[in-house]
């Protein structure tokens, strides 16, 4: 027996008909209903990664804001740098501009700088989302981030002894991109993924782990070869690898504390999270506060 629908019958008249049809032969012995496919909604990219989409577009944001205002897509001059809010050891320490700490991780010195660190923040954060979180993804960026110029600070202020009392702070360099971010985002990768909590095979987990190591070991290793190389020859490209060590090490201590969203209870992981933020923010402002009283 089949149910008598029209042609045209959509969805909603297919299920009625169907159940009508379980209602007469339900007194039969031994009939069983044909179960009926769930259709389920697919979910937007957005909804897979909300926080990685937004934060790669903040920075492209403010990269076609420079372009809009004259900057060269290239090579921008340290003065352009700065007017849009670079990391520089100087402004930071002699002019209190401690803003730039946070400013600078979303600014970039070109087309392809931008590029390549949007391309590790694109395939990073949506690696690490399903684990963390947006509001996890967001805080290990911002946090991560800022451990990177902070070191980067500190590093540059005692390697530029001559520059301490130039006004401006013009005889420091100035340190921009999200690079310190990317690699404490994969720091924290590094610790996640080796949880048991994860609902993913074993060798599955051991090979994506393996992949964000080598990235990151790889990617230390081209910037200090790449300075050694500019001091060695008198000019050349500078990478700020003191921002990539401090994110590298600030992604780990963020991590350490945490479990996978996926696997754990909603409860233990907001509690685990919450704990990660206090102990990396405390941290952080405890180290601006050492910066602070450097001597001059």
């Amino acid at each position: 027996m089949s149910s008598a629908l029209p042609p045209s019958a959509g969805h909603g008249s297919f299920r009625e008909g169907a159940d009508a049809e379980a209602e007469i032969l339900r007194p039969v012995v031994g009939y069983v209903p044909t179960p009926q496919p769930v259709v389920r909604r697919r979910r937007s990219f957005w909804a897979t990664a909300p926080a990685t989409y937004v934060l790669v577009g903040i920075n492209c944001a403010v990269f076609f804001a420079m372009l809009l205002h004259g900057v060269s897509a290239v090579s921008p001059t340290a003065d352009q740098l700065m007017f849009w809010g670079a990391n520089n050891a100087g402004a930071v320490l002699n002019s209190g501009q401690w803003w730039r700490i946070v400013t600078a991780m979303f600014v970039h010195g070109g087309m392809i700088h931008l590029a390549t660190n949007m391309w590790c923040l694109w395939n990073l954060g949506l690696l690490a989302e399903p684990l963390i979180g947006w509001i996890g993804v967001t805080s290990a960026y911002v946090l991560t981030g800022a451990a990177g110029n902070l070191l980067s600070t500190f590093y540059s202020w005692y390697s530029y002894p001559d520059a301490r009392f130039t006004p401006g702070g013009i005889g420091f360099p100035p340190g921009v991109g999200a690079s310190g971010a990317v690699f404490g985002i994969a720091g924290a990768l590094i610790i996640l993924l080796k949880s048991k909590r994860l609902p993913v095979p074993p060798d599955e987990l051991k090979r994506l782990r393996k992949s964000v190591i080598y990235f990151a070991a790889i990617n230390l290793v081209i910037g200090f070869s790449v300075n050694v190389g500019t001091q060695y020859m008198g000019s050349g490209l500078r990478i700020d690898n003191m921002a990539h060590l401090g994110g590298f090490s600030c992604g780990l201590l963020f991590a350490a504390p945490l479990v996978p969203r996926l696997g754990s209870t909603k409860s233990l992981f907001e509690t685990r999270l919450r704990i990660a933020l206090t102990l990396v923010a405390g941290l952080l402002v405890l180290f601006s506060f050492y910066l602070a009283q450097l001597p001059g």
